[in-house]
């Protein structure tokens, strides 16, 4: 065997290694990668879309966050004002209902003196015709005199 037609040999070998790698084994790796390549690209460039709408909704939700503060801030002022609107009626009704009893109370007073009154006059009146009585020693008919006993009355 001669080394130069090994060396042919072994040449035209690897030419047809080379050439069949190229024609059938380079090209799917190629497509592999290329195919990779494109998937790493479009996970990048979802990532960077994913991160810019976490900020977005982060901001939006920041955003949501305050406006429920201002509201139940505007919530909790309204119910404080109902709340002195409630106790200050309830003072007034309160002020009414304790002038009505006092007007009551005093109306209730005034007959009750009243009453007082009258009953004191016909005790003593009571008291002048037994008085009278004792005085003349004998018996004032009350009711023949009744004039005389509503004029005693009425100077008491």
């Amino acid at each position: 065997m001669n080394i130069n037609a090994t060396l042919i040999g072994q040449t035209i070998t690897f030419f047809v290694f080379v050439w069949f790698c190229m024609k059938f084994v380079w090209t799917p790796i190629i497509g592999a990668l290329e195919a990779r390549k494109k998937q790493i690209a479009d996970g990048l460039a979802d990532a960077e879309r994913a991160k810019q709408d976490l900020e977005l909704a982060s901001k939006r939700s920041a955003e949501i966050l305050r406006e429920a503060k201002e509201k139940a801030a505007e919530v909790i002022a309204q119910a404080e004002k109902r709340a002195a609107q409630i106790v200050d009626e309830a003072k007034s009704a309160a002020k009414a209902e304790g002038d009505r009893l006092i007007a009551g109370a005093k109306a209730e007073i005034d007959q009750e003196a009243t009453r007082a009154r009258e009953t004191l006059r016909e005790n003593v009146a009571q008291l002048a015709v037994a008085g009278a009585e004792k005085i003349l020693r004998r018996e004032i008919d009350a009711k023949a005199h009744a004039d005389l006993l509503e004029a005693i009355k009425k100077e008491l």
